[in-house]
């Protein structure tokens, strides 16, 4: 009896001295990974929404951890843009014109000096929300939309929900459109909202290659609901490869002004004011790689064609449209909004839109798109709209609030 209560406090000691060891060992992992992701900067602006935006010399971006990229010369400009007639007028629109939005850390007047750019820091809360520091920035499996698949299951296996647009049966070298932006509801904090193109090659299975933009409301990425600008690619449908902005190697930024997963702002309201950002995502027909562009003005920068398989050569598929995660149990549906929480048959200054929906061609020319085919797994709960007239080109109207009256 003795013998046992001796060895009581002994092992209650071991197993304080594991746990701590257990908590040291991750404060390290975070603190080794911290330093991964957040260079050393030339500048520090504070956001009006708490975030630091670290102005890093262009050479000392993350892109070139990558083994392949040591010796990389960065391209400053694409060789070729392409080239098309702008497809409508807003200026015909009575009463419908919308107005470019910007980044919340602009209103403070800082700049990033010349030959940096400027990157969102990661904070020690940011990993700790994630489910491991190794999948900190990285979307969950199964998260694209396959618009044909005999079974339903296989794209909301996960408990991602779409509403989308799409072409395929082609060759694409990019798309655009200009997205309307909004800041919808997340029920739960795991969960998020997005608006995005999605430039695809290859199968749906697990050597899908996918490059991403556009918007969203991530609680869990971000900390908090604010709308942000993002990017992703994977080339292995989210398994290893790719990440969020400039979470991980791989895109290459090169301007100064605007940062990846910043703040945008301000954002439409109901029966308000609507704001829209224009995206365009091409590959240069002369090096291969794969550039981005935000507005009218930001040429952002580019990711290297190494980084794929199928997208080295072209695209098959451009997707254009919402997405939401559905972490609802037991068959239930999250309340979280696509859009603006509207269903498209509220239409302008209700309802989301995406509109001057464009792709790219063989010969570099941005045109309007053929046979636009639409996908939604539960249209009661999120659900999409097309049309085409001379003064928006191909557009439309999509999202929904979630959980209803006629969607459980």
């Amino acid at each position: 009896m003795c013998t046992n209560k001796l060895l009581l406090p002994l092992l209650l000691l071991q197993l304080l001295s594991s746990s701590s060891s257990a908590a040291r060992t991750h404060k390290l992992q975070l603190q080794k990974h911290l330093r991964r992701l957040n260079k050393p900067s030339l500048k520090t602006i504070l956001s009006p929404d708490g975030d630091m935006i670290e102005c890093v010399h262009i050479s000392h971006q993350p892109a070139f951890d990558h083994p392949f990229l040591k010796n990389h010369t960065i391209q400053m400009r694409p060789d070729y843009h392409p080239e098309g007639q702008r497809l409508f007028d807003d200026s015909k629109v009575a009463n419908q014109k919308p107005r470019s939005v910007t980044q919340l850390w602009h209103l403070t007047g800082e700049k990033c000096p010349p030959g940096t750019i400027p990157i969102r820091r990661t904070k020690e809360d940011d990993l700790l929300r994630a489910s491991s520091i190794k999948r900190y920035g990285r979307k969950k499996h199964r998260s694209i939309p396959k618009p044909r698949s005999p079974d339903p299951d296989l794209v909301n296996e996960s408990g991602h929900q779409h509403a989308i647009a799409y072409v395929e049966g082609d060759k694409y070298y990019g798309a655009k459109a200009t997205i309307n932006v909004w800041e919808p509801r997340i029920q739960q904090p795991n969960e998020f909202s997005l608006s995005q193109i999605w430039i695809l090659g290859g199968s749906f299975g697990e050597d899908l290659n996918s490059i991403e933009a556009g918007w969203q409301v991530s609680p869990d990425l971000y900390g908090d609901n604010n709308t942000r600008l993002f990017t992703y690619w994977t080339s292995d449908a989210y398994q290893a490869t790719g990440c969020y902005n400039l979470l991980c190697s791989g895109f290459i930024q090169i301007n100064s002004e605007i940062a990846m997963g910043a703040s945008i702002s301000p954002v439409s309201g109901y029966r308000g004011s609507q704001y829209d950002i224009s995206i365009l995502v091409w590959k240069d027909p002369k090096e291969g790689n794969w550039w981005m562009q935000f507005g009218n003005d930001y040429v952002l920068g580019y990711w290297p064609s190494f980084l794929f398989s199928y997208l080295a050569d072209t695209a098959s598929m451009i997707e254009w449209g919402g997405e939401v995660v559905n972490s609802e149990p037991d068959g239930q549906h999250t309340a979280t909004q696509m859009g603006s929480g509207r269903f498209p048959e509220e239409g302008f200054g209700k309802a989301s839109y995406f509109r001057n929906i464009q792709v790219v061609d063989e010969s570099n020319n941005l045109k309007a798109p053929k046979d636009i085919g639409t996908f939604t797994e539960q249209s009661n709960c999120y659900d999409v709209q097309t049309g085409s007239n001379a003064d928006w080109g191909h557009y439309f109207y999509y999202g929904g609030p979630g959980k209803n009256p006629n969607c459980a």
